[in-house]
């Protein structure tokens, strides 16, 4: 990382004009550092800086910037610039920065760019978003069978250097079909005249083009690999996708689950590129649906009127009442989505997450009922049926907010919605409405209301 002196001295190497000092400082640094400090810099100075970048570096260093600053250095860059550069760029690299970009400077790229890798890009293009195939690469080392290991390394050591990485390699045979995986390491450590067949691993794990990015992420998270091979509809190895990719479309889906629990349209952007207008939209509409939830409590309370003005200090409970249900609801809901985002927990343990979440619920609420029940005797001159009331709807409010809380991001998943819909200001307004209606029930009955 670049650090502020480091900074300062970039910036005056810059206004000074002194490019060959400049470029020497920058080659040392790492091509996410170069591109933490173009964002820095005016667009007119990032084109300067980066056209003083050795080729390699200078593509790996725009893999690293934003859409937008991609965007404000190809429209400063010559065709031929922009031609040598995108040549460079990985596959997946290329595919992810087109898909950012207007169509007409998508067309000026294209283009410009080689039959063959043009061909192979508005393939790529065609994948649906958020799929295994949108975010493969094309670049992988590819062995047949029948090489021996001295010749699987030597076509190593000539084709490996544009190859994102070179620690698995993949076993084809005829029309390209995928039969096994060997390690680099493996590879190595064996006799020269050993063949590929006698030592590769037949048991291949991959994925389908077609497959979602987040079951990708969860085979990653199973199996622990550094790269994944993607095979289309007749098992034929058409890509494969690589740990770095992976950790990006983690942070991806974390940031979208985080955004659908706290009731918000996913958004692509960064928070500060977003504009107020598209993040008042990415908000208003789950505000305005649990609003009108909000009423149909309003509704409850004008049903029960009579009860709380016969007994007002019933009123004085239900922040309290309500606000311990949303608690324990989003416990329950927060814990089964962390399970079910780290594949810990499916639908088949619906069972068994309902036998422990109902006998925490109980636990739990039968000590918050004893603390509440202890409280409202002593502070309300004796009056247990009171506290009595309180207590046994706490109990309740607090089994049927955990009982939510672990059954609809299962239920969810069930039906094919994202489990994360189903996080906290969801299930509080579910518990709302049912807590109210039971305190009351409870009310009514204990204490001889109507």
């Amino acid at each position: 990382m670049i650090n502020f002196k480091h900074l300062d001295q970039l910036e005056r190497l810059l206004h000074q004009h002194d490019f060959a000092m400049l470029r020497k400082v920058l080659i040392a640094y790492h091509a996410s550092d170069i591109a933490d400090f173009l964002v820095t810099i005016s667009p007119e100075d990032a084109a300067i800086i980066f056209r003083l970048l050795p080729k390699e570096l200078g593509a790996e260093t725009f893999s690293f910037l934003d859409s937008d600053v991609q965007e404000q250095l190809v429209r400063a860059f010559q065709d031929e610039e922009l031609t040598h550069l995108f040549s460079l760029l990985q596959t997946d690299d290329a595919v992810d920065f087109l898909e950012e970009l207007p169509a007409n400077a998508v067309n000026r790229i294209l283009e410009l760019t080689p039959t063959h890798k043009r061909r192979l890009i508005n393939q790529f293009l065609q994948f649906p978003p958020d799929t295994a195939g949108s975010i493969m690469t094309s670049e992988f080392i590819q062995l047949k069978r029948s090489m021996s290991v001295a010749e699987a390394l030597q076509y190593i050591r000539r084709h490996g250097s544009p190859v994102d990485t070179i620690y698995t390699a993949y076993v084809t045979g005829e029309a390209r079909l995928l039969e096994g995986v060997i390690g680099v390491k493996h590879l190595l450590l064996s006799d020269d005249d050993e063949t590929v067949a006698d030592i590769m691993d037949q048991h291949v794990i991959s994925v389908t083009t077609h497959q979602d990015q987040e079951e990708v992420l969860g085979v990653f998270r199973e199996y622990d690999f550094f790269a994944l091979p993607v095979v289309d509809e007749e098992t034929r190895l058409v890509g494969i996708i690589t740990l770095d990719d992976i950790l990006d479309i983690a942070d991806e889906e974390a940031t979208e689950d985080f955004e659908r629990m706290a009731a918000m349209a996913p958004s692509d952007r960064p928070y500060l590129k977003t504009s107020i207008i598209q993040q008042s939209r990415n908000r208003f509409t789950w505000l305005m649906i649990l609003m009108f939830s909000g009423m149909l409590n309003g509704m409850i309370l004008q049903h029960y009127e009579e009860a709380f003005l016969m007994l007002p200090i019933l009123v004085t409970f239900i922040p309290m009442l309500m606000d311990t249900g949303g608690n324990a609801g989003s416990q329950s809901s927060t814990l089964i989505i962390r399970g079910m985002a780290l594949n810990e927990i499916g639908f088949h343990d619906f069972f068994r997450v309902m036998r422990k979440e109902l006998g925490i619920a109980s636990l739990v609420g039968l000590g918050l009922a004893i603390m509440n029940f202890l409280r409202i005797y002593l502070q309300y001159d004796h009056q247990w049926l009171i506290a009595l009331t309180v207590s046994l709807a706490l109990f309740g409010i607090v089994v049927f907010a955990k009982f939510f809380g672990f059954s609809l991001p299962l239920l969810a998943k069930k039906v094919g919605l994202d489990p994360a819909l189903m996080a906290a200001p969801l299930i509080t307004t579910f518990v709302d409405t049912l807590g109210l209606v039971l305190y009351f029930e409870v009310a009514n009955r204990l204490l001889s209301l109507r």
